[in-house]
């Protein structure tokens, strides 16, 4: 794959994600300082800056996994589709089922293929009967991209897979509860290039269905798989634009500056 390969960079105008004002604290350490974002649907966002710099941290407030980190508290307004997630109402575990979380490192379940992909739709329900949870399980591993190369060994462990097997698994696994976002914590770091670039190709596809927000580490993979990129730099979102622009013509010094090379 070319390591530039530009993705059509159709962008959606329907705004998914709306945060205003947020900050995230870890004790005495402010980690997110006045986030104001508005994420759109069915586009791929990808969220760069040096390491430190707060992208996996405002990610994980997506889907409120902040809530599982002892002394971290956000405040702030984050709403998807104009609901607010932090409502005392809202189950953190009803919001996951909607917002699906794929990890740094491939982490599938110590079970069979199926049970992987299985399990989120068997605990919200989402199947009547073992019929309709094969299909949900097999529309999910064609949804990422590995239903081919697993269709005979359903019931073998998901961690006998090659890492980016196993990563296509997870996010198959993740897109099983039908959710409205994908999250993607650096998906590619623990790939080799072969894996990256299959991955790559399946969350273009997957922004037909779902909208994306990805925090990687790889300028290039940015600028290949995202629409819009925002740049954070010690707990700031200094800047937040259509890709092709963030990279080319940024309006910020510090954006150039890591886009440069100069820091980060």
């Amino acid at each position: 794959m070319n390591d530039m390969r530009p993705m059509d960079n159709v962008v959606t105008d329907k705004t998914k994600i709306t945060a205003r004002d947020v900050h995230v604290h870890y004790g005495t350490t402010h980690a997110i300082k006045g986030v104001d974002v508005d994420i759109a649907d069915r586009t791929v966002t990808a969220f760069i800056g040096p390491s430190g710099c707060g992208k996996s941290t405002f990610l994980r407030c997506l889907n409120r996994m902040n809530d599982t980190i002892p002394g971290a508290v956000v405040t702030g307004k984050i709403r998807i589709d104009e609901a607010d997630i932090y409502d005392p109402c809202v189950d953190p575990v009803q919001l996951r089922a909607k917002v699906g979380m794929v990890f740094q490192k491939p982490n599938p379940f110590p079970k069979s293929i199926y049970d992987n992909v299985a399990y989120g739709p068997k605990i919200h329900g989402l199947a009547r009967n073992k019929a309709e949870l094969d299909d949900i399980v097999e529309k999910a591993l064609r949804r990422g991209a590995i239903w081919d190369e697993v269709k005979d060994r359903l019931h073998a462990p998901g961690t006998g897979l090659s890492g980016g097997q196993q990563q296509r698994l997870c996010i198959a696994r993740a897109v099983a509860t039908e959710p409205e976002i994908l999250l993607m914590d650096e998906p590619c770091s623990a790939l080799d290039p072969i894996a990256t670039a299959q991955v790559e190709e399946l969350i273009d596809e997957l922004r037909r269905n779902f909208s994306v927000v990805i925090v990687t580490h790889s300028m290039q993979q940015a600028a290949r798989v995202s629409q819009r990129t925002a740049f954070f730099h010690l707990g700031h979102l200094v800047e937040y634009g259509e890709t092709g622009k963030i990279f080319t013509n940024p309006e910020d010094s510090r954006t150039e500056s890591y886009i440069s090379g100069r820091i980060g």
